[in-house]
């Protein structure tokens, strides 16, 4: 559920008029709302009461300072893969205590800003990485809390492009590995075994993969804690998916409540790491209108945003449901690609899609808040959205738009 709803023929985001908002703000337009992401963070918080964990907000997701804000303020820990992530999280009041850290490339400095801010633990995803970390904690004389990244070989179902479990990805280790490695951690006095992470895919419509994944990672808790290495939490990821067209994915509680079900005896606590089912719905893309034209059998509707502000479409082929925001009572529903402004022939929005539509209208692209802004660029030197966030009937900036002079200010001219 979100708080994006028409009333009468009118499109809202809680208590404001989105056309109103595209008004006041222009557009393209990212608008998000502060309710969905309270009800989002409550249903996952919901589905593991009664069990120590954390739910740890995926910053990759949506990077916006408000937003972490927001999360940081529910109580929210956070997944992030980069020095940078973690810095703005500090930045917008999160608890580095709360951090898990992530990330098959991790460099040296990067695990040195991580540690010295107290995370709480460090995802390990290769043997030479542990090398690496081993070296930071001595230098820093710390002790490094520490995870590996299993990868159990479990297929996701879904995209092969955000498919993270199967032994052709590049991401963490296999289980036979995983265990000698953990004995190697077990013998440094400078790291601390916390945990085993494991993370099988994105946008998971089935909570099949997740059980499958879960007893593969309960049966290496037990062969650890056979030769005394005991962890003190299983981070099972994110990949809950979202309805962007047709999907019917498990609720958190669904999606959780066989985790739940085979950890509960188990002396751990358990992490989750939701991003794209924590704020994808909470946000929508605003788009106006420029022109309408017919290429023989392809009727195209033209808009001021496309895959500089929104590259899923384009480098996934993902469906992402379009709304015109005013529902017209006269006017004709044609079938027609909503294109962008970009100069790429695969700068869309949506194809084959049943619209009545006229020129100035404003369209609204649900599902925008996961991989939307944070995957935006200024590529045809266009400059990036503004966004807001939509508090019941108050909206507040929460990125001013670009201006051209921002695209370049760090460039140079030679002489």
């Amino acid at each position: 559920m979100d708080y994006f709803n028409f009333k009468g023929n009118e499109l809202f985001a809680e208590d404001l008029k989105v056309t109103e908002l595209a008004k006041q703000f222009g557009t393209p337009l990212y608008v998000y709302s502060k309710a969905t992401l309270t009800r989002h963070m409550h249903a996952f918080e919901d589905s593991l009461n009664g069990k120590k964990h954390l739910v740890c907000f995926a910053v990759k997701a949506c990077s916006n300072l408000a937003v972490i804000n927001v999360m940081a303020k529910l109580g929210a820990g956070f997944d992030i893969v980069s020095e940078g992530e973690l810095r703005r999280v500090i930045a917008a009041g999160g608890d580095p205590k709360k951090v898990v850290y992530s990330g098959v490339g991790k460099s040296e400095s990067e695990i040195e800003f991580a540690l010295s801010q107290g995370i709480n633990c460090l995802n390990i995803e290769s043997e030479e990485e542990i090398d690496t970390v081993i070296k930071v904690a001595k230098k820093l004389n710390v002790v490094a809390p520490v995870a590996l990244r299993v990868n159990p070989g479990v297929d996701a179902k879904t995209h092969p492009y955000i498919s993270t479990g199967l032994k052709n990805n590049k991401f963490g280790v296999s289980e036979e590995i995983a265990f000698e490695l953990y004995q190697k951690m077990a013998k440094e006095s400078c790291l601390k075994i916390s945990g085993i992470d494991c993370h099988i895919g994105s946008q998971m419509t089935s909570g099949m993969p997740i059980i499958e994944a879960t007893d593969k990672i309960i049966a290496l808790y037990n062969k650890l804690l056979a030769v005394g290495i005991k962890v003190d939490h299983i981070d099972m990821g994110g990949g809950l998916g979202v309805t962007y067209d047709n999907e019917t994915p498990p609720t958190p509680s669904e999606y959780c409540a066989p985790i739940l079900e085979r950890l509960k005896d188990l002396d751990v606590a358990i992490y989750i790491e939701p991003g794209r089912a924590m704020v994808a719905n909470a946000c929508v893309l605003l788009a106006k209108v420029q022109y309408q034209k017919d290429n023989g059998d392809k009727h195209f509707v033209i808009t001021d945003t496309g895959m500089n502000d929104m590259i899923r479409p384009a480098l996934y082929g993902s469906w992402m449901t379009i709304l015109n925001a005013v529902k017209h009572e006269d006017g004709e529903t044609v079938l027609c690609d909503v294109v962008g402004p970009i100069c790429e022939s695969d700068d869309f929005l949506g194809k084959d899609r049943k619209l009545n539509v006229k020129n100035g209208d404003i369209l609204a692209v649900r599902g925008a808040g996961a991989y939307g802004s944070s995957m935006s660029s200024t590529y045809n030197t266009r400059r990036l959205p503004c966004e807001i966030m939509v508090d019941g009937d108050k909206s507040y900036v929460i990125k001013k738009r670009q201006t051209y002079e921002d695209i370049w200010k760090d460039e140079c001219i030679l002489g």
